[in-house]
């Protein structure tokens, strides 16, 4: 590595998904509690969103890098179209309506909001062609995720369109045997961002054959979708893990990973009920990054005695965000909720005791978000980003104190405090929504990224 190389700066930019104005409770995500408990009931879609903008101004104003994702076009009138109702957008939503209020909830869904489902990254210090590589995730689990992708890709695209630094590689086929859920099933640990690292893919079961897949609950990424990501990307295989989640866990609600388990950099905090035969997973992920030289992975293991399978799903703890301060320490961003739960908080209390490089916890409220199942970490795509590749990233999308207040402004101009499932065939919300869109757009400079701007 060159002496330039060695001071350069990098950066793990935390590209948060903003909440959409269709933002509602369904019951859409199988395997999911909070989402199945809140289904059916009035969400309020201005407060979720002004509760993710806090969040990421609470990420800016500490020291992180912090930018924004768009939500997406809901609702999905196209996907409507190409299920079989046609008509006028109004006569399209009052038919989808009658026939299947389900299907039509599936394309009014707002889950984009969760970005850490939006596809899998690789900085370009893992990548054997010195490039951030980008898959965005088919999701082909849930149809209303499933819908996301092509606009997914759109906004990536436009974030980071040089192609000189950057490669988009399209969507894994959309089949259950490459059943993709992009980050939120993927951790990378290195010594510091701006060095090469190991990355640890977890997967629910493997399409063909393997071990026991969940029983109760449909385990949602499989191995081969993450073998396929490594190998597009680009990645050394002596520098990669592949682990399987313990399907006990995935039975209990932890449909992802980052619900069970979390890393930065030199740090992995993870339950002991994560992954199938945990020892060894660590002590292979111990032993790859003992390789890269530069010290030990520092392992945090939390026992079912100190923070039930239960209570770890109820409270979200593991959806924390672990994050990198100026100053070189790590904070730990966690929901609300682990304020309410004893056991977390107990837990939350003896890790800032301990030595470790987690030295501070700061609390998220995303309670609309929560109820649907999603908490902090869920509602970020992490990118880490060279100083120069930032430099070659849309600038427009980075969280400022001008553009917090002008989205803060946006929000409040633009968004409902009230939103039941019977109002998502209101030709009106589909019509504030594309108005909404329209602007913002404009106020991030990402370009027609909708399909009802380039039509």
């Amino acid at each position: 590595m060159s002496s330039s190389a060695q001071v350069a700066k990098a950066y793990e930019v935390n590209f948060d998904g903003l909440v959409g104005p269709t933002h509602n409770y369904s019951g859409l995500s199988y395997g999911n509690l909070a989402s199945r408990r809140s289904g059916g009931s009035a969400s309020n879609p201005k407060a979720a969103a002004l509760e993710g903008l806090a969040k990421m101004k609470l990420l800016a104003d500490i020291g992180v890098k912090q930018a924004v994702l768009p939500p997406h076009e809901r609702p999905d009138i196209a996907a409507l179209r190409r299920l079989g109702f046609s008509g006028g957008d109004a006569e399209v939503l009052r038919r989808a309506k009658q026939a299947d209020p389900v299907l039509l909830a599936a394309c009014c869904s707002a889950s984009a909001m969760w970005a850490a489902n939006a596809a899998s990254v690789s900085p370009s210090a893992d990548a054997e062609d010195g490039r951030v590589h980008f898959t965005p995730a088919n999701l082909v689990g849930e149809l209303h995720r499933a819908l996301e992708t092509p606009t997914t890709a759109a906004v990536l695209k436009a974030v980071f369109a040089d192609v000189d630094h950057f490669v988009h590689h399209a969507a894994l086929p959309a089949a259950a045997l490459f059943g993709d859920e992009g980050a939120a099933n993927y951790i990378r640990l290195c010594p510091s961002h701006r060095e090469p690292g190991v990355e640890l893919f977890v997967y629910g079961r493997r399409a063909l054959g393997g071990a026991a897949p969940p029983a109760r609950f449909p385990a949602r990424q499989t191995r081969e979708a993450c073998e396929a990501v490594a190998r597009l990307h680009r990645l050394d295989p002596a520098r990669t893990v592949f682990a399987q989640q313990n399907p006990a866990a995935v039975d209990a609600g932890v449909f992802h990973n980052d619900v069970i388990s979390l890393g930065n950099e030199n740090v992995l905090l993870y339950h002991a009920e994560a992954f199938c035969d945990a020892d060894r997973v660590i002590g292979e992920l111990s032993q790859r990054y003992a390789a890269l030289g530069r010290g030990e992975l520092v392992t945090i293991k939390v026992d079912a005695a100190e923070v039930p399978l239960s209570e770890a799903v109820g409270s979200y703890l593991f959806n924390s965000q672990l994050v990198t301060l100026p100053d070189g320490s790590m904070s730990l961003i966690a929901p609300a909720q682990c304020r309410e739960s004893d056991s977390a908080q107990r837990f939350i209390q003896r890790l800032l005791s301990q030595d470790t490089p987690i030295r501070s916890v700061h609390y998220a409220d995303v309670r609309q978000s929560m109820r649907n199942g999603g908490g902090p970490a869920c509602l970020r795509l992490r990118v880490v980003l060279q100083e120069h590749e930032l430099a070659k990233a849309l600038r427009s999308v980075l969280l400022t104190e001008s553009l917090y207040i002008s989205l803060t402004q946006w929000v409040e101009r633009h968004y409902r405090d009230h939103l039941s499932p019977d109002d998502l065939a209101d030709l009106k919300l589909l019509e504030e929504g594309r108005a909404a869109l329209d602007e913002l757009t404009r106020l991030l400079g990402l370009g027609p990224v909708y399909p009802f701007q380039r039509s």
